[in-house]
């Protein structure tokens, strides 16, 4: 394919997207602050890129996946900043889980040099963006979002158009609400059976076949009933970030959230225990502490 896509921001969830382009035949040029993941991207058959701003010279399209206000911030506004390069028509699919104040904020510096910002959250774990088993809520210009279909199938399984330039966080702060819950609850009924002498493994299988089970059952069951969390796809310290973002975006909308708030300490309680780094599935691990229960095996 002519189109050359830019990435910047190749962790778990950017290297993913990058290699899914890559196979499916765009050329990628990458930018991130860590030198090993420029490295890996390389190693897969990307470019790498000296700043962001270089990525906006070179690349029609720029995928931004982003850890941080800051980051995001940094990105469109330093020194070699998207903005610095004044690149007109640039589009930029900004993909990152933050807050709506902070995309309006890209949205209103980027539109001020000509360029066009999307916001497009992505529903799914690492794991599931390795295997382009991803969903993306488009939102923003929609004539610039329907121009960025085919990229959205190179990484994607499906994206949704939802509305104007923020709805895409709006729908991802609400899928998100379910993820964080679903988590827990998932870590909940096998701490209950393994506490019970189900067998972990059996229980995966038997719940994901039948009317209890969720996709976070099914992608973090396996993990929880493994108990092994050190490869994370979603890291504990990341969703607190997201949870602090869904409860704060509920309470200026005076909407109550109850089991939200009951999963977040859950949550809060991984972090206590030094589980900061580790995959979101650790939850388990703490339920298990809080029933009394201790697997043949087990480590933090």
């Amino acid at each position: 394919m002519d189109q050359k896509i830019g990435m910047i921001g190749v962790g778990i969830m950017g290297s993913a997207m990058s290699a899914n382009l890559l196979k499916a035949g765009y050329a990628v040029i990458g930018y991130d602050v860590d030198p090993q993941r420029m490295d890996a991207l390389v190693h897969t058959g990307g470019s790498a890129a000296g700043s962001c701003r270089e990525v906006a010279e070179e690349a029609d399209v720029i995928i931004t996946s982003l850890p941080s206000i800051e980051a995001l911030q940094q990105v469109v506004n330093a020194k070699d900043g998207l903005v610095s390069g004044e690149k007109k028509n640039l589009i930029v699919i900004e993909t990152s889980t933050l807050t709506l104040e902070a995309k309006q904020s890209a949205h209103d510096s980027l539109m001020a040099v000509g360029a066009t910002i999307l916001d497009c959250p992505l529903s799914g774990t690492g794991a599931q963006a390795v295997k382009k088993d991803i969903v993306v809520y488009a939102s923003g210009d929609r004539k610039a979002c329907e121009a960025c279909d085919p990229i959205f199938n190179g990484f994607s399984r499906a994206n949704y158009y939802v509305g104007e330039f923020g709805m895409g966080s709006k729908m991802k702060f609400v899928a998100n609400l379910l993820v964080t819950i679903h988590n827990v609850s998932a870590a909940e009924a096998l701490v209950l059976g393994m506490k019970a002498g189900l067998d972990p493994q059996i229980m995966v299988k038997a719940i994901s076949d039948g009317g209890g089970t969720s996709r976070m059952f099914e992608v973090r069951g396996p993990l929880m009933a493994a108990g092994k969390y050190d490869e994370a796809t979603m890291k504990v310290d990341m969703h607190q970030k997201d949870i602090h973002i869904i409860s704060d975006f509920a309470g200026k909308l005076n909407c109550p959230t109850p089991l939200l708030s009951a999963a977040a300490q859950i949550y809060t309680a991984a972090l206590a225990a030094g589980r900061a780094k580790q995959d979101t599935a650790a939850v388990c691990a703490v339920l298990e502490e809080m029933a009394g229960f201790k697997r043949q095996s087990s480590k933090l």
